[in-house]
């Protein structure tokens, strides 16, 4: 009854942030900041503060919302999702299921003891043309914790957490010979780090496989690989902090990547479910 009531809220969240309209892309900044206080609405209300990150960007102000729970506590562990969109979009995977992941994530530890501070934090214009830049909304705040030297454990990165397909031949790769070391069928989730955060990368990998039912398989690569570095934790990786993306591959998966089909239809919240429990295993176990 608890999982099902749990799948069901993330559902609604997902439903909801589909469901703006005019897209919430970059251009349309009213749709933007709907979103934004959407989700300033669950922050405030589970989390010890909440605020939004205000910035500007060719004449328009946008904002990261960040909140934060046992703020008595030093080292912290950054979890961050992107909550714009490629175009005109609904963007269900790409990336409201990573938004309704941090939501869910936030409810599920907000009264639990944990070994951190964990700061929550919602990510405005991660798509193009700002993708890569400095523009981006999680290169503003990984900034703003450096320079006020904050200690951080790890930034767990969300990003599309809902396509998954029992399909044989369904996952992709950018290389042929990882056949080899990966399924073929789409139906895990991945722990994306850089070739110099193995440790932290294979510990979040196994803490997520003893929390879920889900398969759970890890990456360390260079950036040279198509994928390895496009969401937000690039920008933590910029300022030397650890960081890894939790994601469904992706365009080497999910057929409906930056495509107006990108829908709530074709989410999987089972397996999104297990991803998150997984998520709240790791982050209760660090």
């Amino acid at each position: 009854m608890e999982q099902k009531r749990q799948i069901e809220r993330v559902y609604k969240d997902v439903e909801f942030l589909t469901s703006i309209r005019p897209y919430r892309n970059y251009l349309n900044v009213g749709s933007l900041n709907k979103t934004a206080d959407y989700i300033y609405q669950t922050f405030r209300e589970f989390s010890d503060e909440a605020y939004f990150q205000e910035f500007s960007v060719g004449g328009n102000r946008y904002k990261n919302v960040i909140c934060s729970i046992n703020t008595h506590l030093e080292e912290r562990i950054v979890i961050g999702a992107h909550y714009d969109v490629a175009g005109d979009t609904s963007g269900a995977d790409d990336n409201a299921s990573g938004v309704a992941g941090l939501l869910e994530l936030l409810r599920l530890l907000h009264n639990k003891k944990t070994n951190y501070r964990i700061d929550f934090a919602a990510y405005t214009l991660e798509e193009p043309p700002f993708f890569g830049t400095k523009k981006m909304g999680s290169f503003i705040h990984a900034e703003s914790l450096y320079r006020a030297k904050a200690k951080i454990k790890v930034m767990i990165c969300l990003e599309m957490i809902g396509y998954f397909s029992d399909e044989e031949g369904s996952q992709q790769f950018p290389l042929p010979f990882m056949k080899l070391l990966y399924p073929e069928t789409g139906n895990f989730i991945g722990v994306v780090g850089n070739l110099f955060q193995r440790g932290i990368t294979k510990k979040i990998r196994d803490l997520m496989r003893k929390g879920s039912d889900i398969p759970v398989y890890s990456i360390n690569a260079p950036t040279i690989i198509p994928g390895v570095d496009f969401s937000d934790h690039r920008n933590f990786w910029h300022f030397g902090y650890n960081g890894v993306m939790i994601t469904d591959t992706a365009f080497y998966r999910n057929p409906n990547y930056h495509r107006k089909t990108d829908n709530i239809g074709t989410l999987d919240f089972e397996n999104m479910y297990s991803v998150i429990q997984g998520l709240k295993y790791a982050v209760l176990n660090l």
